[in-house]
């Protein structure tokens, strides 16, 4: 089943399609990321209106929705021009108002004949002590008050959109909805009390209470787990995929690891070697690795990797490992060089730089073997780039890369192991979602000999008291970084811009003590900058958030990030890392503009009170929602419409492991449930999952 099965066509045609939508109402619905009917179906309500008829409004407290039965008492037109017209009404116990503003009086008295009765519902509020209600919505001969919906769904709305427009489309798609065979395994339908897909859309379009709008509901639970479901069984097949080509069996010799873990000035730490082991395991063996490396700041990730890439030359072949940026790349050579050096292997740097003989040269050398290790950034996919035998790809940082590059990268070689490392501590939920089809070895120690990090909290109006200490710091030999949010003044945001505060700390400092790092500035200026901080030349460097991450200078012991309240917990984190890594006592200043929101005062006393990344990550998570914390933009990370992955964790882990075992038992997908699981993943655009199943 290559191509869309046809029982879900009428989900995939025109929204003009249904009722009510034409080409206007369409380009609004568009607004909200609605084009399909299939859209509107999983476009669920976030409210609910009681419409069950009242004896009296007596029944109730104002302000709400009420419906009752009235008698049309009297018209009262308005005896100004644009005044209200009130229409006084009397239900079985009490008087009140309806209220209309520009209503054109002989309309109000067909629809409210004096002495006739009629069913009203709206909204009723008190005014001046006079219960009224403004413009009623519904207004109906009691004959036809079985039209008014006991309870109405309230659709999330664009400008331009009503209520009544989008329920109607929202009908007009359910009936299109097929029956469709059950995807989910039994024993967990029935022992989660799941409704079948039909009647849970049904239910959840059509809440009789506020409970049927939680997410625990449980059609609403059942909606979610299918979208769930059908993004572990495409990340599930992805892994299938990887492990099905069979691997290259790297058995290392150790030599190699023995001469680097000689020059290391420290022992690897137990979470280290137990990384090490379960990298070289899986390489030795004939599946594929595709393995996630996650570590908090300054856990050692890469002494992890350099040892499994010389897993790879040891065996004979060629390790890559790709950074997110240049000056990442450099700094990842400056680390290793020198132990490579001691082990007598070659690795080399290709980036966007490389251009002509140079590159020509490095080329050639790759092809040839006589590089053992590449490092570089998205210059090493290019099509020209090739490897005499590439056994392992490391990713670093890999939220800035997709499922789709990793794989690309995997290609450069016969059956490549997969490494992919992140410095950013990912709550459970979201590794899950972006790392569903691969194994995790967590790095949950710090190296020995790291002190803590002191980090204080201060507000602006004290950055003088802070110069002063940095000026007693730098006497002492010490050096720091001074974080600020922007490059240049902006006139509509009062960002510190890094060139002011250069300015401002060299007057105060001294000249030769400050250096400056920025986005903007050409490369080789940045990487000059760098290396005169790196060789002490300068001690303080002002800059933006390009040192976040891998920056390795020992004697940083400050860290002074302004405006601290405008970075997220995670980019706080990473650059709290950048200190802290040689003998001194170091600290960290956060430096805020007030006044502050709740969220960002949450934020800051978090920071205050621990340094553990995983801690901070649930933290940022709670605080700013999925999409934030991974940059949605560059994250890869799925957009859900009815799953929440910050409270349904534990319902993407049921997924995960539900389609894990449906593969094991049935690879094809050619079983009774492994077909309804197709019609899922076309239902859920989850189309890579299908083009995995044909390639695979």
């Amino acid at each position: 089943m290559s191509t869309r099965p046809e029982i879900l066509f009428p989900l995939f045609g025109e929204i003009t399609g249904l009722e009510g939508v034409g080409p206007k109402t369409a380009r609004l619905l568009e607004q909200m990321g609605v084009k399909r009917p299939r859209d509107l179906l999983f476009t669920l309500p976030h409210g609910v209106i009681d419409r069950n008829i009242r004896a009296s409004i007596n029944q109730v407290t104002p302000p709400c929705t009420v419906t009752v039965e009235v008698e049309v008492l009297r018209h009262q037109p308005s005896t100004r021009r644009g005044g209200p017209y009130r229409v006084q009404v009397r239900d079985s116990q009490t008087a009140f108002q309806l209220v209309f503003f520009h209503a054109r009086g002989d309309w109000l008295r067909r629809t409210l004949p004096e002495g006739a009765r009629r069913v009203v519902s709206g909204k009723l509020e008190l005014f001046d002590g006079v219960a009224q209600i403004v413009h009623p919505d519904h207004i109906l001969p009691p004959e036809q008050a079985g039209e008014i919906p006991p309870f109405e769904p309230v659709y999330p709305l664009t400008a331009g959109l009503g209520q009544r427009a989008i329920a109607r489309a929202a009908q007009s798609a359910l009936a299109r909805a097929p029956d469709l065979d059950e995807w989910i395994d039994a024993s967990l339908v029935e022992k989660r009390g799941w409704p079948s897909w039909r009647a849970a859309l049904e239910a959840a379009h059509h809440p009789q209470k506020t409970q049927d709008l939680s997410l625990q509901a449980p059609a609403r639970e059942r909606l979610a787990y299918d979208e769930l479901f059908a993004h572990q069984l495409t990340l599930a097949l992805a892994r299938a995929r990887i492990r099905r080509k069979k691997g290259v069996v790297s058995k290392g010799d150790g030599r190699l690891q023995a001469l680097v873990r000689k020059a290391l000035p420290y022992d690897l730490t137990g979470a280290q070697r137990r990384a090490v082991a379960e990298i070289a395991a899986d390489m030795a063996s004939a599946l594929r690795m595709n393995r996630l490396l996650q570590g908090d700041v300054g856990a050692g990730k890469t002494v992890v990797a350099l040892l499994a890439m010389l897993v790879a030359v040891e065996s004979g072949g060629q390790a890559v490992m790709m950074a997110p940026t240049e000056i990442l790349a450099r700094q990842h050579m400056e680390s290793i060089r020198p132990l490579l050096q001691a082990a007598g292997v070659r690795a080399e740097i290709l980036t966007g730089r490389d251009k002509g003989e140079g590159r020509a040269a490095k080329l050639a050398a790759l092809a040839a073997g006589e590089i053992g290790i590449l490092l570089g950034t998205h210059a090493v996919f290019q099509k020209d780039v090739k490897f005499a035998d590439l056994r392992l790809a490391v990713i670093d940082e890999q939220h800035r890369f997709g499922v789709r590059q990793r794989m690309e990268l995997g290609d450069k070689g016969r059956a490549v192991d997969m490494l992919v490392m992140t410095a950013t501590p990912i709550p459970r939920s979201l590794a899950l979602a972006q790392y569903g089809d691969m194994d995790v070895s967590v790095l949950d120690e710090k190296p020995p000999g790291r002190k803590p990090v002191k980090t204080v909290v201060l507000p602006e109006s004290r950055v003088g008291e802070v110069i002063d200490h940095l000026k007693r710091a730098i006497d002492e030999g010490r050096q720091a970084y001074w974080v600020c949010p922007l490059v240049e003044e902006s006139e509509t945001v009062e960002w510190t811009a890094a060139e002011e505060r250069f300015r401002s700390l060299r007057t105060a400092l001294g000249e030769s003590a400050v250096g400056l790092v920025h986005g903007q500035m050409p490369l080789a200026e940045k990487d000059a900058a760098m290396a005169r901080f790196v060789a002490g030349q300068t001690r303080v460097l002002v800059a933006t958030t390009v040192i976040e991450v891998g920056v390795d200078v020992p004697d940083a012991s400050i860290m002074v990030i302004e405006q601290a309240e405008r970075f997220g917990l995670a980019q706080l984190h990473q650059l709290r890392g950048r200190v802290g890594r040689g003998a001194a006592q170091s600290s960290c200043l956060l430096i805020y503009r007030p006044p502050l929101s709740e969220t960002a005062r949450r934020r800051l006393e978090v920071m205050r009170e621990t340094d553990d990344g995983f801690v901070l990550a649930e933290e940022d998570l709670r605080l700013r929602g999925a999409g934030d914390v991974l940059g949605v933009a560059q994250s890869g990370l799925p957009r859900f419409r009815i799953a929440d992955l910050e409270t349904q964790a534990d319902l993407m882990k049921v997924a995960q492991d539900d389609a894990r075992i449906l593969l094991r038992t049935d690879a094809e997908l050619s079983g009774a449930r492994g077909q309804a699981a197709r019609v899922l993943l076309w239902l859920m655009e989850q189309d890579q999952g299908i083009r995995l199943l044909s390639v695979g």
